[in-house]
């Protein structure tokens, strides 16, 4: 099944970062290898998150692509993206970014009241185009370098200071306040679901060693972002 309307750019961007690997000069790898001093550990975890990935995750995830109702399954993946926006907003604000807040702070109140709790994405047929922040970018943003690169075990890939951002990151997001437990582990599974579903057509395009794929594909990603698309050009 394919995602239709925001989901849709969020697919080609992410398989933009990924098919872009495949251009890649030799010496971006050798690069990318300089900032991965931790390869010995980082491959066992890579690994062992691969595992789990393949005979839990992604089984659960094609189950719920398969069974679930295009209408109901972007609605559900637009109310997550809803809540994202406030960790959006935050980071934005963090930056000095008055106009990109502004945006955000649009999209929460209309996606959120005429959008019904964010089930449809009004801001973006608005022309409210949405964010994409985090505290490892407000770090980046500020010049905090990004460190070696590593891969946390369950969460994936990352870099020593994008792995410590994500703890601030908690605190804009609803689940830290949520009490009842069940509601709260519930609404979390269906995010971690939701989310690996949309990146199953992204694997179809690794090639190769995918640690290296991955990590190559996660770096430049992240410089992306910081940079907010002004990167230097190797070609």
């Amino acid at each position: 099944m394919r995602r239709i309307g925001a989901s849709v750019i969020e697919r080609v961007t992410q398989a933009c970062v990924y098919a872009s690997m495949l251009l890649a000069p030799v010496a971006a790898t050798q690069a990318a290898t300089e900032e991965d001093p931790w390869e010995a550990v980082n491959r066992p975890i890579f690994r062992f998150n691969d595992t789990l990935d393949t005979y839990a995750l992604k089984p659960l995830a094609k189950g719920y692509d398969a069974v679930t109702p295009q209408f109901l399954e972007d609605g559900i993946h637009n109310m997550f993206r809803n809540l994202g926006d406030v960790t959006n907003l935050a980071n934005n604000v963090l930056q000095l970014k008055p106009h990109a807040a502004g945006v955000d702070t649009a999209r929460l109140i209309v996606n959120t009241t005429f959008g019904l709790a964010g089930f449809f994405d009004v801001g973006t047929k608005m022309g409210l185009q949405r964010s994409d922040e985090d505290f490892g970018q407000t770090l980046g943003y500020w010049g905090v370098p990004s460190g070696p690169y590593v891969v946390i075990p369950l969460l994936g890939p990352s870099t020593v200071r994008d792995g410590i951002a994500k703890y601030p990151d908690t605190f804009t997001r609803p689940y830290r306040y949520v009490d009842h437990v069940p509601t709260r582990n519930s609404a979390f599974a269906l995010d971690v679901v939701d989310t690996r579903a949309s990146l199953l057509p992204a694997e179809k395009l690794i090639q190769g060693d995918k640690y290296i794929f991955l990590r190559n594909a996660y770096l430049q990603n992240r410089e992306f972002k910081v940079r907010d698309g002004e990167v230097e050009d190797d070609f």
